[in-house]
């Protein structure tokens, strides 16, 4: 039973202590799943704060595991290359935590990006555990998407609705 007081009393100090969002030189690195329709990867982002509610950075994601098609020689092969299944974005959030002030260690971020595939829309959430580690998801909506038509499965592939699911570190 002590121990799970001690347990509980740290685990409240480290909520209390983190903060999800501090502003102007805040650096977060995003590291987690990425899950959309025909394929799961891994994603990666890395934001810097410009001022109290405003922040840019990149993000990439690259699938490891798509569906495969059978080729004409009867094998199982991925139906995606390199450049159907990674992409790279530029990206703009408005840090919104203190504003709608739920819980200094929550944070609340829509914003746009500018990938290799389509212009787009995201919204993310994270809550800071303590002070460097937290957890994150988000979903990513294109708008408009650079290749017009009929696309393949493989041109779908980070051209369509996902979400990351993972782990935030500030840096």
């Amino acid at each position: 039973m002590r121990l799970i007081l001690i347990f509980t009393a740290f685990l409240l100090f480290q909520i209390s202590y983190g903060q999800a969002y501090h502003g102007h030189g805040d650096i977060k690195f995003q590291i987690g799943a990425n899950f959309q329709n025909n394929g799961t990867g891994i994603m990666g982002s890395l934001d810097y704060g410009l001022g109290e509610n405003i922040s840019i950075g990149v993000a990439s994601v690259y699938l490891l595991g798509i569906d495969k098609v059978r080729n004409p020689e009867g094998e199982d092969v991925p139906f995606a290359d390199f450049k159907d299944r990674f992409d790279l974005k530029a990206r703009f959030n408005a840090n919104l935590g203190n504003v709608i002030n739920v819980d200094d260690n929550f944070d609340v971020y829509p914003g746009l990006y500018v990938s290799l595939k389509n212009f787009g829309g995201h919204l993310g959430a994270r809550y800071f555990f303590s002070p460097g580690f937290g957890v994150f998801t988000e979903v990513n909506v294109p708008i408009s998407k650079y290749k017009t038509g009929d696309l393949t499965n493989a041109e779908k592939l980070n051209n369509q609705i996902s979400a990351n699911l993972g782990v935030s570190f500030c840096i």
